[in-house]
């Protein structure tokens, strides 16, 4: 296969194959790991050549088995959960595995893409720069975010940022991401609630700065998440780690407000408590510095959220994927 594309059948990787497949890029192995979710639907109508389990195509690249004909091998898998207790998981799954990979694309002469995370930033206190010179000062707050910070380490500390790209998703929606259970996009999770009841819950706000659904992120679709992926997998001179989001912060309550307007729904929003293990790793604010992104050449504009949250509803209604 000439492409490689690791957690193939999760969101942003499916969607990221749909994309490769408009540009014309059948020619793919997928790789995952496929649970008891409904996860394997997110491949149904997709085109690629082959289905490799992932603990079975990390034993190909360490025997060193892999078609010599490759040319690309983009990292989207990865344990994404927030919350999950278990540590070495996240060391094995998140920055080991993604490790073996790197060495062994830099030692073939294979282009590797891979996922970083905005969840590298931690609270936000140290601004979001995506500069490399900033990466070893950031306190991510959570096992998660450290996975993923501890590899973008890696990356500079071997002087790969160059020739390795890595993006940092903020926080991404969209279809596909139906399988991904507490995960789950705030819309797709209170999606029947706003349905059937009519209204919407949303988390107490703990910090004097910022009113009840005031916590703001940035929400950026996942459309435009992997327009920016396409971009750079057809600028391979362009290496670096980039920030994946639009720019701009929204609020919680300008999401739910969003999916009101598109399901013609009055609008009612319930403020409830958090739960007590988030409470302390939060992030009140997130908004991407895309200075580096415009800098390397990317000039596309991103999707308005109110028409992202109406076409992402749609999707929702009819139960259909991209």
């Amino acid at each position: 296969m000439k492409v490689v594309l690791t957690g193939g059948a999760g969101f942003i990787g499916s969607c990221l194959l749909w994309k490769l497949n408009l540009m014309g890029i059948d020619d793919i192995l997928v790789v995952d790991r496929l649970d008891t979710s409904d996860k394997w639907k997110n491949l149904v109508g997709k085109h690629f050549a082959d289905y490799v389990d992932a603990d079975d195509f990390l034993d190909l690249v360490r025997r060193d088995a892999l078609d010599t004909d490759l040319e690309m091998l983009i990292h989207m898998g990865a344990n994404s959960s927030t919350t999950d207790l278990d540590t070495d998981a996240y060391m094995r799954n998140n920055y080991q595995y993604t490790r073996v990979l790197a060495e062994y694309c830099v030692d073939k002469n294979v282009r590797f893409l891979y996922a970083s995370s905005a969840a590298t930033y931690g609270d936000g206190r140290l601004g979001f720069s995506d500069n490399d010179d900033m990466t070893s000062d950031l306190t991510p707050l959570n096992m998660y975010g450290y996975s993923k910070q501890l590899f973008d380490l890696w990356v500079l500390r071997h002087n790969l940022q160059d020739t390795l790209t890595g993006f940092k998703f903020f926080n991404v929606f969209g279809p596909n991401e139906y399988h991904k259970a507490d995960m789950r996009s705030l819309i797709c999770k209170r999606y029947n609630d706003v349905a059937r009841e009519k209204r919407i819950r949303l988390f107490k706000s703990y910090h004097e700065d910022y009113a009840h659904g005031e916590q703001k992120r940035d929400f950026i679709y996942v459309k435009d998440a992997v327009d920016i992926v396409a971009w750079f997998i057809e600028h391979p001179e362009r290496g670096g780690i980039y920030n994946v989001g639009t720019g701009k912060a929204h609020s919680w309550n300008d999401v739910a407000r969003a999916m009101f307007a598109a399901m013609n729904i009055p609008e009612s929003i319930e403020y409830v408590e958090m739960p007590e293990v988030l409470k302390d790793k939060y992030q009140y604010f997130t908004q991407a510095d895309i200075g580096k992104l415009r800098s390397a050449g990317y000039s596309k504009q991103f999707t308005p959220l109110d028409e992202a949250v109406r076409e992402y509803i749609a999707f929702l209604e009819n139960a259909s994927y991209l």
